[in-house]
């Protein structure tokens, strides 16, 4: 798949073995959208606002509420998420066909553009057409399985990637829309808002991240950033607050050791505040009680969320 720094010197790399004949893809890619309840793109508008490390948390943290977790990252050109979970992965062969997602923890597997170029410092240079032709092909080759949510991890702005997304993704899609304080963040983010608007994407919420540091020696919280900006915005929108993270020296460490932050530091008022973000969706993620068969690609049954839990 990749046509990077090399430009189509990549062809024969990787995820190239994903390209298949576009009708038989559309297909895969709709049965594989129906095993997964619920699709949360994480959003910001803007980079260098942490949204890398919030999809990871918030991934992590939902997992660890019992929830079955996918975590794509299709931020093309400056995928964070192996290094975040200190994953070095090399695709293989899925059960139900296509690539397996590696795996990472207890109800949690991932999948990066990452994993499927030759080398780590390579870069991905390609047009608005092969962005939308890459994101597909990841959509719709990889075997998730069933899950009940599928977190994202979105390229800043809102451009081909975030469109494709959104089109891609389907129904039970919403977006959760991450921002630091600060008024030129803010104002930047606030197109994100606009984007969901626009093409009629649910936004299930608004986080504020990096608001205040938290001291490490003495545990005081002072605010670098200033403090409610992203809170003040999602007021003005009417859409929901899910609350502050602070910028915690201790998030740097956990993404440098390849741990997510509530893992490491489980007992923190930052790990607290993840945790707190998520309420909502693991509200909206409860399991239904439905009994039948769901069809997976190849034409087999797969167990509906009702005959797996049983299984558990």
């Amino acid at each position: 798949m990749p046509e990077s720094a090399t430009h189509d010197a990549h062809a024969g790399h990787g995820c190239n073995q994903m390209d298949g004949d576009g009708d038989r893809q559309q297909d895969e890619l709709e049965i594989r959208m129906q095993l997964i309840r619920h699709k949360f793109l994480v959003l910001s508008g803007k980079g260098g606002v942490g949204k890398s490390t919030v999809a990871v948390n918030l991934a992590t943290a939902l997992a660890a509420a019992g929830r079955r977790v996918g975590l794509l990252d299709v931020d093309l050109h400056g995928p964070s998420v192996p290094t975040l979970l200190g994953l070095d992965y090399t695709p293989v062969p899925g059960r139900a066909g296509g690539i397996a997602p590696a795996p990472v923890r207890e109800n949690l597997s991932a999948m990066s553009i990452q994993f499927f170029l030759p080398e780590v410092d390579d870069a991905v240079i390609w047009r608005g057409p092969r962005k939308y032709s890459a994101i597909r092909e990841m959509l719709a080759s990889v075997d998730w399985g069933y899950l009940d949510c599928m977190v994202v991890d979105a390229p800043p702005g809102t451009g081909d990637e975030a469109l494709a997304l959104v089109e891609l993704l389907g129904s039970d899609t919403g977006a959760l829309i991450v921002s630091t304080p600060q008024r030129v963040a803010v104002n930047d983010v606030r197109k994100a808002l606009r984007f969901c608007t626009a093409l009629d994407l649910p936004v299930l919420g608004v986080i504020e991240n990096m608001s205040g540091f938290v001291c490490p020696h003495c545990g005081e919280t002072t605010d670098v950033f200033l403090r409610g900006g992203a809170e003040a915005m999602a007021g003005d929108a009417g859409v929901p607050f899910l609350g502050r993270i602070p910028m915690d020296p201790a998030v740097v460490q956990a993404g440098e050791r390849g741990i997510p932050h509530i893992e490491a530091f489980e007992d923190s008022p930052t790990a607290a505040a993840f945790s707190s973000a998520i309420r909502p969706l693991l509200a909206l993620t409860e399991r239904p009680a439905p009994t039948r068969a769901v069809p997976v690609a190849g034409g087999a049954d797969a167990p509906g969320p009702a005959a797996i839990d049983a299984a558990d």
